[in-house]
Parts: structure tokens; sequence; C-alpha cells
């Protein structure tokens, strides 16, 4: 298997951000970011204006991407945001409502329209809305995860 090499301060390989954006193309019909931003898509996805990140394929899925967005957004520098489980973001007695929409998406490829309470890394509680996840599938059909995009969250009191 071929090692793939984050990219120096953006924190994603040129293969992880292609499959970011063909897959969301491929299983929404819908661009990430606009074509004429492709051929520099790890910049791009990076400084994106909207929050966008992924995980793996483990048993307990651990994130693997998030832009810089995401980073803020979950107070968390890349190696911390990147060595968390992607159910350590919601609170304890949501992540049953977390797990019925990514049950979804394995099922179809993607979903629409979820929204859910999620924590930072200081404690900060916020809603994320109208997300959109989808599997991450490459060109041969192998599974490598799950991608979430919104643009939208309120921090709750």
């Amino acid at each position: 298997m071929k090692r793939e090499i984050p990219i120096y301060g953006f924190g994603v390989t040129y293969e992880h951000a292609n499959r970011l954006i063909e897959s969301y193309k491929r299983l929404t019909g819908n661009t990430l970011i606009p074509v004429d931003q492709e051929k520099d898509a790890v910049k791009a996805l990076f400084y994106a204006p909207f929050i966008l990140l992924s995980h793996g394929t483990q048993e307990n899925p651990v994130l693997n991407y998030g832009n810089e967005a995401a980073l803020t957004l979950w107070e968390m520098d890349w190696d911390t945001f990147t060595h968390t489980p992607s159910s350590q973001t919601a609170e304890p007695m949501l992540q049953s409502t977390r797990e019925e929409f990514l049950k979804q998406v394995r099922t179809h490829g993607f979903a629409k329209g979820y929204s859910g309470v999620r924590i930072s890394k200081t404690g900060r509680r916020f809603m994320i809305i109208d997300v959109v996840l989808w599997n991450l599938i490459d060109e041969s059909g192998e599974y490598h995860g799950q991608a979430a995009m919104f643009e939208r969250f309120e921090y709750l009191h």
C-alpha cells in the first residue's frame, strides 16, 4: 500500500483532497469547491469558507482531516484533532442520534440536513446545522471513511 505524505501546512495529502472532492461530486452531484480551484485542491479545501472534516475506517473512527475552519471551531491543533475519535466530538447523550445519521450514510452513500450538538476541546458546546455527510470512496470503489461539510453552526450557552 502506498503511503500518503501530508502536504506541509495543510495536513492533507493530494490523494485525500481529491478523494474528498471526487466522492462528494460523485455522490451528491454537486461540487465541493469551484472547478477552477481543484488544481490547488489542498489549499482550497484548507481555507474553504465552510467547515470540512473527515475520519478513517477504524472500528471507532479517528478524525484524519480538518480544514482551518474545523480546527478553529473545535479549538484544536492539527495533531490533537487527527488523534481524536470522531465519536468524541459529540456529547455522549447525543451519540445515538449521530449514529443513526451515520447509518443512513453507510446505506445511501451520503445524507443531508443533519443537525446536532458538538463539543470543542475546551468544552464549548455548539450546534452544527444542515450537515452533509458522505462516504469517501476512491475511483476503484475502495472505502476510505467519511467526510462532513457544513457552513452553519451556533454556539450554545
